[in-house]
């Protein structure tokens, strides 16, 4: 076994930037045909002219639920299979105490993170993976294993996402594979909020005195997409720096 993703093919949502885009180049470099999917058009075609041609795009808004088949009819009809489903598409509209959060962006975060997801999930397995195999990755976040401050309705549907990862990953083996990777706070415009006007200081409280890179997960999900991690499914890696281990003194 290697870590090799030759002659497969890859749906990567939330792909123009962050996590989903480190996530389709190291696929790429390993092998991999991979689709792009996320919201805007105009910048899908400039990621997918620098990677070249073994990448495609699809405009899709993941927490639009009804164009998320979309994605799969433009997959099955271009390629006719897939291989890999990397769910990484992500919104947190709101910051702040969850109990005052409205219902409006409650539904956005709600679709975006979890039901986008799901159906992806669905509409692939049921159209090709329950036959023919396939490997699931969900991206989540060490939010939907802890409390956090002011981003409460973004953990709660990343904790949803972790035991519905568990939960598919018993029910759709031997065929599918179904994993999750939970990152800690990584460079991303996603997560700006949470670091842009201190990111030094919180450096310094981690173990590996760093914050997160983008492709810091994208490694994580090459090796969750390979036959290295063929033993694998239903699990959640964390990958967070050494946050979750700082013990209660701080480190020294």
């Amino acid at each position: 076994m290697e870590l090799s993703l030759l002659g497969k093919v890859a749906v990567v949502t939330g792909a123009s930037r962050g996590i989903g885009l480190a996530t389709a180049e190291a696929f790429i470099r390993a092998g991999a045909e991979v689709v792009l999917v996320s919201r805007d058009e105009a910048v899908l075609a400039q990621v997918q002219q620098r990677l070249g041609e073994k990448s495609s795009y699809l405009a899709v808004n993941m927490g639009h639920i009804e164009d998320v088949a979309k994605v799969v009819d433009y997959v099955m009809t271009k390629y006719t299979k897939v291989d890999i489903l990397v769910n990484n598409a992500a919104a947190n509209p709101y910051f702040g105490n969850l109990a005052d959060i409205g219902l409006t962006l409650e539904q956005k975060t709600l679709d975006v993170n979890l039901l986008g997801p799901f159906e992806l999930i669905k509409l692939f397995y049921n159209s090709y993976m329950k036959d023919n195999g396939g490997n699931i990755i969900n991206v989540a976040s060490v939010g939907g294993l802890q409390v956090e401050w002011n981003i409460g309705f973004y953990n709660v549907t990343k904790a949803a996402l972790i035991h519905m990862t568990r939960h598919l990953g018993a029910e759709m083996g031997p065929k599918v594979r179904v994993n999750a990777i939970a990152p800690g706070l990584v460079k991303t415009k996603l997560a700006q909020i949470l670091w842009e006007d201190n990111e030094s200081e919180i450096a310094q409280r981690l173990p590996l005195k760093r914050i997160g890179i983008p492709e810091d997960i994208a490694n994580i999900a090459l090796f969750l997409a390979s036959d290295l991690s063929s033993w694998m499914t239903g699990q959640v890696i964390v990958v967070d720096g050494g946050a979750s281990i700082i013990p209660a003194g701080g480190v020294g």
